[in-house]
Order: C-alpha cells, then sequence, then structure tokens
C-alpha cells in the first residue's frame, strides 16, 4: 500500500482560452490551457514576448475574464463570484509580484507590507506584527521605514515579494520578478525566493525569459502558440 501524502492542488485550470476581438480581427491568445500547481510546488513558464504569459498569470489570478474553460483557486470556482469575492479569495490566497514592484511611493516598506493584511481585515497592530516578521525574512528590516525612493531596484522588490508573501498565501504568481534587475541582483531574489519556498511550503508559479532561472524551479512549461506543454 502506498502511504505517501498527495500534495493538495492549490491553483488550477481547465481548458481555458482567451480570445481578443477587435472588430473582425480575433487573436487567439491561449487555447485549452490545463494546468494544476500543487501546494509548494515551484513552476517556471516560459516563452517567447507576446505568447501570453501575462495574459495566462492574470486569468490565474482572476484578474481578466476567460473566453471559456474555468479556473480554481483552493477549489473554488471563480467564473460565478462577484468582484468583491474573488478580490477576497485572492487576497486570502493568492500573492503577486510583477517585473516592476508596483509599491506605493508614499508609504514606507513595512507600510506596503502591511495593505494586504488590513484590506483583509486585520488589526494594524497584528498587520505591523506580520509585516516586520516577514522583512525581516527577506533581510530589509532595518529598511522598514524607508520609501521606496530611498531603496535600491533589489530592495523594492524583496519588498515586492515581502507583501505577497504577508498574508501566507497558498501561491504566488510573479510576472517577470527581476527583468528589470542586474543579473547578480536578480540571482539573489531567485536565491531568496528558493528559500521562502522551502520555508513556508507556497507555490510559486514563474513567467521567467530566464532559461536557467527556470531550471532551478520543480517544472518548466512552455507557452507557444497558445498551448502550454
Amino acid at each position: 500500500m502506498n502511504n505517501a501524502t498527495v500534495s493538495p492542488i492549490v491553483l488550477s485550470s481547465h481548458f481555458l482560452a482567451k480570445t481578443f476581438a477587435e472588430g473582425e480581427l480575433c487573436v487567439e491568445v491561449l487555447r485549452s490551457i490545463t494546468l494544476q500547481v500543487n501546494a509548494g510546488e515551484m513552476v517556471a513558464i516560459v516563452g517567447p514576448s507576446g505568447s501570453g504569459k501575462s495574459t495566462l498569470l492574470h486569468l490565474l489570478g482572476g484578474l481578466d475574464r476567460s473566453t471559456s474553460g474555468t479556473v480554481r483557486i483552493n477549489d473554488v470556482d471563480i467564473a460565478d463570484l462577484s468582484e468583491a469575492a474573488k478580490g477576497e479569495l485572492r487576497n486570502k490566497y493568492l500573492g503577486f509580484v510583477y517585473q516592476f514592484h508596483h509599491l506605493l511611493p508614499e508609504f514606507t516598506a513595512l507600510e506596503n507590507v502591511c495593505l494586504p493584511l488590513l484590506i483583509g481585515g486585520a488589526s494594524p497592530v497584528v498587520a505591523q506584527d506580520r509585516a516586520r516578521a516577514i522583512l525581516d525574512k527577506v533581510d530589509l528590516g532595518q529598511r522598514e521605514q524607508h520609501r521606496p525612493a530611498e531603496l535600491s531596484g533589489g530592495e523594492r522588490q524583496r519588498v515586492a515579494l515581502a507583501r505577497a508573501l504577508v498574508t501566507e498565501p497558498k501561491c504566488v504568481l510573479a510576472d517577470e520578478p527581476t527583468g528589470n534587475l542586474d543579473h547578480k541582483t536578480a540571482e539573489k531574489i531567485y536565491d531568496l525566493i528558493t528559500i521562502l519556498n522551502a520555508e513556508l511550503k507556497t507555490a510559486f508559479v514563474i513567467v521567467t525569459h530566464d532559461l536557467n532561472v527556470a531550471r532551478r524551479m520543480h517544472r518548466v512549461l512552455t507557452l507557444q502558440d497558445g498551448i502550454l506543454n
């Protein structure tokens, strides 16, 4: 008898498709994408520019609507959820990291990391305690009172990573998270992602153009001509 534990599926899509229409022109960007991401898994998605990688992440995160197919977050089909309910589900189970950090410039690092918790209803005291803990994990505890303009590019992206992880999400969706960083800094960010994945058991789905980085993930999938393999 096999007693191996099967990791739960934290994010999945079934026959997901996206077509953009403008006048009589229709462009089928994604075709029949079926994917499942297990707890603690690290998945890289690679493919040529314009292949729809960012579009796929937006659909998986419930930030855009598919033309057909389904997306399930923590086994909840998001298709029939209201925008408010989708937002609550995202806030609880997903984290997002983008190529450009999207930190609020008027807020400190600590305040930026607190935001997802405050939006989710945590008290300011609880939010600050948890934000400080995750900033320490990304080695930025000493920079918590600095605003984004006072931080280096790598530090800003580490703050963005902390913000994505502070709610203890099941999965983080990262879209070229080191695309505007130099190679050395990018390597440090990916080293940190690997460490946090091992410590926190958070799944990562990472869109990247760097095949060397992709090979460090548990799985590498290629998106080309609308098909994910």
